[in-house]
């Protein structure tokens, strides 16, 4: 009964059930609960919306004396393991180097690029890896999105893996419920790598429900959560990139995206998935579309992720999960 029951009823109309989550951000253990949280609730399929990749490259000095260095910290190759571990547990990358090597990514940029295309890589390649082990002979789909923070090549990663599945241009059908999905957002103050104009991302969203062949019961997996919601509050940033600070709190205010919020006012999907807003765990209804998004705290290790029940062309139950 409730939420966690899988039930058929007399009009052959199943639960379908979905975990979602967005905004990993290179973090291991947030993964590994993701893949974890999906067992424990059965669901029948995961969706990971974008922005896999982590921010920081933390260059480790391998010094002559047979002992390492972070930001001039000295320490033996006994906690080096340990060293790893806290870098990896929050979403930051890792390259060990010579002092000499060290010295040249100082001056070199494209030097640093390669090293966190390697890191990049390398972390997709293992995250394939755990979940052919963990999710062998279970045929549970983990449908995989590129958010704004993510540099295209991850693509071709994932295109190596037969569980991860890539989502961005397609049609993906999760039982009778069509998803589509695009990780390109409206333009931020960081400029990363994948944004684009309004009018642009607005026409580009179009040409994928055009895909569609029943927009009232599809899936937007949509990385940019729409403007005016629940889902889009982030701190006002003044012209240096700092919060706007007024009587001792912090200033908040709508980022998201207004050609997002106009494709759903116009064809009223189901649901709409969206992340790349952190702070901004919370769901919505904009016309019938229930959105969502569950929020980010990859770099404290935790969870963020919503359980979606859909029957019967509804959306039956949602709920965060956190842990």
């Amino acid at each position: 009964m409730g939420l966690f029951n899988r039930k058929k009823n007399n009009n052959d109309s199943k639960q379908v059930r979905i975990l979602f989550t967005s905004d990993l951000h290179g973090s291991d253990v947030v993964f590994k609960k993701f893949l974890n949280a999906g067992k424990m609730y059965k669901v029948d399929a995961l969706i990971i919306g974008g922005d896999l990749a982590g921010k920081a490259l933390i260059p480790i000095i391998e010094l002559n004396d047979g002992n390492y260095e972070i930001d001039g910290n000295k320490f033996s190759k006994d906690i080096l393991a340990q060293k790893i571990s806290e870098i990896r547990n929050q979403g930051n990358y890792y390259v060990i180097v010579s002092k000499e090597e060290f010295e040249d990514m100082k001056h070199d940029k494209r030097k640093v690029d390669e090293a966190f295309k390697n890191a990049m890589t390398e972390v997709v390649r293992n995250w394939i890896k755990i979940a052919e082990e963990r999710y062998k002979g279970l045929n549970i789909p983990i449908y995989v999105n590129l958010g704004n923070d993510d540099p295209e090549y991850l693509f071709n990663v994932l295109d190596e893996s037969d569980i991860m599945i890539k989502t961005e241009g397609k049609v993906v059908n999760i039982d009778k419920y069509e998803m589509i999905s695009y990780g390109y957002v409206n333009p931020t103050p960081w400029h990363t790598p994948r944004e684009m104009p309004e009018e642009k991302l607005y026409e580009a969203l179009k040409h994928e429900v055009e895909k569609l062949s029943n927009p009232s019961e599809a899936i937007f997996n949509f990385h940019a959560p729409p403007y005016g919601s629940n889902l889009d509050n982030a701190p006002l940033l003044d012209e240096n990139l700092k919060p706007v600070v007024k009587g001792g709190e912090i200033v908040f205010t709508h980022v998201g995206s207004q050609a997002v919020r106009k494709i759903i006012e116009e064809t009223q999907p189901l649901l709409g998935l969206h992340g790349h807003i952190h702070e901004s765990r919370g769901f919505d209804k904009i016309g019938r579309t229930i959105v969502i998004n569950p929020g980010s705290e990859y770099g404290e290790g935790l969870l963020h992720a919503a359980l979606v029940v859909l029957e019967g062309g509804k959306v039956k139950a949602y709920q965060f999960i956190i842990g």
